[in-house]
């Protein structure tokens, strides 16, 4: 089931409506099987992964922590956490790159002249494994740790691992913030749910007016065999506004969902392509996935606390991984090596400059601010193409190309696509600028009281909402595309 379905907003409606009808106990039951079906809806079998995940996961932070009733084996505590990780990993290895390991074997082979069979199973990608995974192994670590209690309630931490809005794309949730809301009582707040109302409006503009017209530009132009330098660009353009409006719209949509039912997850994006900096990227794209890398493989790496080759060495490992996790393909390890290659020239620059472990987070002079924004979003865009294009031999042809060499139609046809492309992305500019302006989006503002919120406010939402549902129902795309981050 996805958000943008009808299937979707009966489902949401009729779940909120008997959801806020429930005691606490009825409530968590029901969200849970509701996020069951919500994940089983088109492949009911993606649901006994899940459910495994999560029994063996309850299972041996019972084990981990002391206080939990089912302590007292002899087993040590990091042997109970190699279960955990083998299980977890394992499941998504096999799901995830076992094809992948056949084939890289196949073509080292057949490069050696060695001709081989090997088993390939032609198995359906579980959607959302890898962020359900990582939710759920993040908890498993930090019991081990002692930062958490593991939860005594299989339900509560099953709709911990489950919750259908942020299950299938994330944002990836820690046990520490979610869990303890999903254990008290939740109150429905009527100015929170008139902003999700807003947020969810805002994310279903993005998706379906901006990343799916976007998407079609950047899907013809990677179809094409020998698209021009000015074609192949504007193609690029488009699916880096296709891959942040459409992963950025499914984050709000989530946020939005789970404020209507009293929870309130993470931000997973902080305007990412007004980054100056690839520190300063990472810092605002996909935040839940870059501070997971960050706390549960770079700081146990070593971090930055072993001296500079060390910290570099880190870095580098960390973010081949973390393209790796995106996909079962050597473009997106390529993608990840780029952009850990990228922070090893800004971490080696900053400590010749004596600038110290931070170097993005030093205060810009004014007049470098729009040449470095330039900068940084041209060299994200050479990581898109890196993401985008799985054809070595096209990729090196596609970085090879030289301006103004193609037909001059062709030529043309890029700039009139190129325009095209960034007409659509005006609202998401606008609001970028407007919320850095405002210092604080909508989507950020406090929970106050209804008799606080004043009148003028209330009309500006619902004339919002209104303008952008109207605009989907004229601009949206007639192709409707899914969500990116599904085949993550």
């Amino acid at each position: 089931m996805t958000f943008h379905s009808l299937d979707f907003l009966v489902f949401f409606v009729v779940v909120t409506t008997v959801y806020w009808r429930l005691s606490h106990g009825a409530q968590n039951w029901f969200l849970l099987v509701a996020s069951y079906l919500f994940y089983g809806w088109v492949t009911p079998w993606f649901c006994l992964l899940l459910g495994g995940t999560t029994l063996v996961d309850w299972w041996v932070a019972q084990k981990m922590d002391p206080a939990a009733p089912a302590s007292g084996t002899r087993w040590s505590r990091r042997t109970w956490l190699v279960v955990s990780l083998v299980s977890n990993l394992t499941v998504l290895g096999f799901f995830k790159y076992f094809n992948f390991f056949i084939d890289s074997v196949q073509a080292a082979m057949a490069s050696a002249g060695l001709e081989a069979s090997l088993p390939v199973l032609r198995i359906v990608l579980p959607v959302g494994i890898s962020f359900y995974t990582f939710q759920s192994l993040s908890y498993t670590i930090d019991v081990y740790r002692g930062r958490l209690r593991a939860s005594g309630s299989l339900r509560d931490f099953a709709l911990f691992v489950a919750f259908f809005p942020q299950l299938v794309a994330g944002p990836i949730e820690r046990a520490e913030a979610l869990l303890p809301r999903v254990q008290h009582p939740r109150v429905f707040n009527l100015v929170v749910a008139r902003d999700a109302l807003v947020l969810m409006a805002w994310g279903f503009f993005k998706k379906l007016v901006i990343a799916d017209n976007v998407g079609i530009i950047a899907n013809r132009v990677f179809a094409m065999k020998d698209p021009g330098f000015e074609m192949l660009w504007a193609g690029v353009f488009a699916f880096g506004l296709q891959i942040f409006a459409d992963f950025s719209a499914y984050t709000d949509i989530a946020r939005g969902c789970a404020r209507w039912l009293g929870f309130d997850l993470m931000k997973n994006f902080e305007h990412p392509y007004l980054a100056l900096s690839p520190s300063d990227f990472w810092r605002r794209w996909h935040i839940s996935l870059s501070s997971w890398f960050r706390d549960y493989l770079y700081i146990p790496l070593g971090g930055s606390r072993r001296g500079l080759p060390r910290t570099l060495v880190n870095i580098l490992i960390t973010f081949v991984i973390s393209g790796l996790w995106h996909g079962a393909a050597w473009n997106f390890a390529l993608w990840g090596a780029y952009h850990g290659l990228l922070l090893v020239g800004e971490r080696t620059w900053g400590a010749l400059r004596g600038v110290g472990r931070h170097p993005g987070r030093q205060r810009v002079p004014a007049w470098r601010v729009v040449p470095q924004w330039a900068l940084m979003y041209v060299l994200v865009h050479i990581g898109w193409l890196l993401f985008r294009e799985a054809d070595a031999a096209m990729l090196w042809r596609d970085l090879t190309l030289v301006p103004g060499t193609a037909p001059l139609a062709e030529r043309q046809a890029g700039l009139y696509l190129f325009l095209v492309a960034f007409t659509l992305s005006l609202p998401l500019w606008a609001h970028s600028l407007w919320t850095v302006w405002q210092g604080r989006s909508y989507s950020d503002r406090p929970v106050v009281r209804e008799a606080e919120v004043p009148t003028r406010t209330i009309v500006w939402q619902a004339l919002a909402v209104g303008v952008m549902f109207a605009t989907i129902l004229v601009l949206r795309s007639r192709t409707s595309l899914d969500f990116i981050y599904f085949a993550f």
